[in-house]
């Protein structure tokens, strides 16, 4: 089945302790339908000092399920995911718009 949210989307997030962020999807993990948005499900991690890093309490995006994202039209608004052909191909487009994704 194709995708319906890939990396580089932008999403809203629907329910959760962060429900109305947006932010954009940076890691998509299909086996687990979950992903990665900049910005949402931050959690503080510690991290040991190194000679790369400084350590100490470093943010991280943890990730956040599928069924919690809506990608954003081009109003900005949550909208869900259709699939059609077009040329010969199939697209992705957003269903409150009908425009191609």
């Amino acid at each position: 089945m194709a995708a319906k949210l890939k990396k580089g989307d932008k999403v809203v997030v629907l329910a959760g302790k962060d429900k109305g962020k947006q932010g954009e999807i940076t890691a998509v993990m299909p086996k687990d339908n979950k992903a990665v948005v900049d910005g949402v499900n931050v959690a503080i991690r510690h991290t040991k000092q190194s000679q790369n890093s400084q350590g100490g309490r470093v943010p991280k995006a943890m990730p956040i399920d599928l069924s919690n994202l809506a990608l954003m039209d081009k109003n900005g608004k949550a909208t869900r995911v259709g699939f059609r052909e077009e040329e010969g191909k199939k697209v992705r487009f957003a269903k409150t718009t009908g425009d191609v994704i």
